[in-house]
């Protein structure tokens, strides 16, 4: 289903990652809308990952979606996250590639985020080369099954290089396969954020907002907008490149899952990064409307 347009100067759909927000679905349902946003982007619901989530759980999650307004703008998977490996057997990923089409089903959402599979000691060659099957067979069962994976510059061996990146999506060459970007993932991860996303333009189709900085010989998420990812230009440099998706955040204010560590922060947090959001996008002009030179 194609969200509703969130209130920002260009129309853009603006959401969030529920479960950075609260872990329970009415949280998630009540932090969006006090944003007054129309769409989520849904991990986990009291704990469990979106592909384990019962039949039942799904029904009512989707009932209540329904209730709030909120339409589901991507499904955020394990596959190939820092979780998993390489050699882990494919069949469980196909497995859950399948769970997750019955719960898109119901949620009415046919994106589902992966990664590109940490190698931990694998030889470079052989890593390459098991990512590039998996995702193979990944992709090929998504596109049966309607699904568009979009794998993000995160874990994984395509994680933290846009040549990488590109090439896999080359070499699959599948249309069930494209980039979900994040902002904030170059500052921890070490690399121009700004830089890979000029590389991506063409082939990102989800965009998750965050931001950090270092500081203390340590990496701190911060609020969009007050961190070192040079969230300001990306915005920019999407908006000019004629990206109209959603923009989702995940602040990592609080909820951290590649760390483990959670903050009984409540929503606070998270819908303060939505409001920052929005302040940052009523302060950049649309390149349409800008003043001649």
């Amino acid at each position: 289903m194609t969200p509703k347009p969130g209130r920002t100067p260009w129309d853009a759909p603006l959401a969030g990652i529920g479960d950075e927000a609260a872990p329970d679905a009415a949280g998630q349902c009540a932090a969006l809308r006090q944003l007054g946003w129309h769409a989520i982007e849904i991990r986990s619901v009291d704990g469990i990952g979106i592909a384990e989530l019962p039949a039942r759980a799904c029904a009512d999650l989707a009932a209540r979606l329904h209730e709030a307004d909120l339409d589901v703008v991507c499904l955020d998977s394990t596959l190939g996250n820092w979780g998993s490996h390489a050699t882990d057997p494919l069949s469980a990923d196909l497995a859950t590639l399948d769970a997750l089409a019955r719960r898109a089903e119901v949620l009415r959402c046919r994106w589902v985020r992966v990664m590109s599979y940490p190698g931990g000691g694998l030889p470079a060659d052989r890593w390459r080369a098991l990512v590039l099957e998996r995702l193979t067979r990944l992709a090929e069962r998504a596109e049966r099954l309607g699904l568009t994976l979009l794998v993000e510059n995160c874990s994984g061996w395509a994680g933290t290089s846009a040549e990488r990146l590109a090439w896999l999506l080359d070499e699959i060459a599948s249309p069930a396969l494209g980039v979900l970007f994040d902002t904030g993932n170059g500052v921890p991860h070490g690399y121009d954020g700004l830089a890979m996303l000029e590389r991506l333009l063409p082939r990102v189709r989800h965009v998750q907002v965050k931001d950090a900085r270092h500081e203390g010989g340590r990496v701190h998420y911060t609020l969009p907008g007050r961190g070192e990812a040079q969230l300001p230009a990306m915005l920019d440099l999407l908006w000019s490149a004629g990206y109209r998706g959603p923009l989702s955040i995940e602040p990592h204010l609080a909820h951290q899952p590649h760390a483990g560590t959670t903050r009984s922060a409540g929503p606070a947090p998270f819908v303060a990064a939505g409001h920052a959001l929005t302040e940052l996008l009523a302060r950049l002009t649309p390149p349409a409307v800008r003043a001649p030179r």
